[in-house]
C-alpha cells in the first residue's frame, strides 16, 4: 500500500491512527477535543460518526486510519475526514434488525448534515461526514 500523504500544515487538526480496537475511541477523544476548542458544546452526534467513520475504516479499509477534522469554509460546519488505503468504498446498508453489525453508515447517514467518500490519487480513499 502506498503512503497516506497528509499535508504538513494539516498536522493540527490530523492524527494517524494505528488499525486496531482502540482507534475509535481515540478518534472519539480527538474529535471531542476539537469540539472543545471552537466552542461547541455539543459534540455527542460528531463523536459517533468519528467513531463510526474509524470502525469502517477499521474493518473495511487497509493500513493506518488518517483522522481529520477542518471547519467547512462555506459555512463553517465542523468536517470529520477518515482515510485508509482500502480500495471499496463504503455504501449504506439496508436496515437489518437482526443484524450484528453492518449499521455505521446508516447512522453517519442520519447524524450527519451530508457525507460521502472520494477515492485519493495515491490509493485509498476518504469518508467524511460534515456534522
Amino acid at each position: 500500500m502506498p503512503p497516506i500523504v497528509v499535508a504538513p500544515d494539516e498536522g493540527r487538526t490530523t492524527i494517524v491512527l494505528e488499525p486496531d480496537e482502540r482507534a475509535p475511541a481515540l478518534a472519539r477523544r480527538f474529535v471531542g477535543g476539537w469540539f472543545r476548542e471552537w466552542g461547541i458544546s455539543d459534540d455527542s452526534d460528531a463523536r459517533v460518526v468519528a467513531s463510526e467513520l474509524v470502525t469502517n475504516s477499521l474493518v473495511h479499509g487497509k493500513g493506518p486510519i488518517v483522522l481529520r477534522v477542518l471547519r467547512d469554509e462555506d459555512d463553517g460546519r465542523p468536517v470529520i475526514e477518515a482515510w485508509d488505503g482500502g480500495d471499496g468504498m463504503p455504501e449504506v446498508q439496508p436496515e437489518d434488525r437482526a443484524a450484528l453489525g453492518g449499521r455505521g453508515l446508516l447512522m453517519v447517514s442520519r447524524l450527519a448534515v451530508a457525507w460521502g467518500t472520494r477515492p485519493l490519487l495515491e490509493g485509498g480513499k476518504v469518508t467524511w461526514a460534515k456534522c
